[in-house]
């Protein structure tokens, strides 16, 4: 199979509007050449060099830009990727967004973009780590072997990434946890390294709940302990039904949108524990006092908030 390659050049200031409007736009998977980024990990003194590797050096160049890799078959996911750059043309602090096609075969896609992807820090205590690299002696940190192949999120996002460093203060041993809007399963696979006792993730794709089930095996979760199904608890209420537990949830999870979170808060008061804590991520910042007024009409007090750019994290205690 052939793959079409974008290269779409743009600043540094550039890299995370560009990243964001793709993601939004169905765009996952992708992998940024920022110098800067290499720059500003030279003038860290404590940074390790592992982390990056030398054909980095090699291949990152002058420039700036971010690549996509799209089914050469498939137009529609062409015309996101075009309307995602001409959302962002009239913003003075992209660059060019000029777009430069090339084409990739299967076999040279797996030689040369692992390359890319090598083990990363989040929080305190957490570490990714791809199965092909050996996990880093990381200060006792807990790994999570996750691929990027299974691009339902993979905690290069701010929006995953503020919700686990959340995760990682609030989740307790012996936790039940419910992760709704799972994706890659890397919430709730995170919470049961770190101590939970069991686990229920639900997304809207099948492919999703599958992958989320292979992850958390290829984690060592045994199966008796977490379970990943299919559906819309928006809508389903057989599937709310069956993933309520006696006395509810201890620890809840969503990281998806606003107007999706907005629209589980019924469920959340419905599945979460008395005195539960229910961690929210995905959160644009011209949504979020919104959000936080739709939970606290359900009884949901703040207990923290976190930002990134333009997206927001906040973790609540059921009153």
């Amino acid at each position: 199979m052939e793959w079409t390659e974008i290269k779409i050049y743009t600043t540094h200031e550039g890299v995370e509007p560009l990243s964001n409007a793709l993601i939004a736009a169905g765009i996952d998977g992708l992998m940024i050449n920022d110098p800067e980024d290499i720059r500003e990990f030279e003038r860290n003194k404590n940074a390790s060099w592992d982390y990056i590797g030398e054909e980095v050096w090699e291949l990152c160049g002058k420039d700036t830009f971010v690549t996509v890799y799209l089914d050469k078959d498939d137009p529609a996911a062409f015309e996101a990727v075009r309307g995602a750059v001409d959302s962002l043309k009239s913003r003075t602090d992209v660059g060019s967004l000029e777009m430069r096609f090339g084409t990739v075969a299967d076999e040279d896609w797996a030689n040369s973009w692992k390359r890319f992807w090598k083990p990363m820090e989040i929080g305190e205590k957490l570490i990714i780590t791809p199965s092909w690299e050996e996990v880093p002696d990381s200060a006792g940190r807990v790994n999570i072997t996750l691929d990027p192949e299974n691009s339902f999120g993979t905690g290069r996002h701010h929006t995953t990434r503020l919700c686990l460093e959340l995760l990682e203060k609030y989740v307790e041993t012996g936790d039940t946890v419910c992760d709704l809007g799972a994706g890659s399963g890397i919430i709730s696979i995170a919470a049961m390294l770190l101590g939970a006792g069991t686990a229920v993730a639900v997304d809207i794709s099948a492919d999703a709940a599958k992958t989320s089930h292979e992850n958390a095996r290829k984690n060592g979760i045994p199966d008796e302990k977490y379970t990943a199904l299919c559906g819309d608890v928006t809508t389903d209420k057989p599937l709310v039904s069956k993933i309520s537990r006696p006395g509810g949830y201890s620890l809840i999870t969503a990281n998806i949108v606003a107007d999706v979170l907005i629209a589980m808060a019924d469920v959340f008061k419905e599945l979460i524990a008395p005195g539960g804590t229910l961690i929210l991520s995905g959160i644009i910042d011209n949504r979020k006092d919104e959000v936080f007024e739709v939970m606290k009409a359900r009884d949901f007090e703040l207990v923290e908030e976190r930002g990134c750019d333009m997206w927001n994290a906040a973790g609540f205690r059921q009153n």
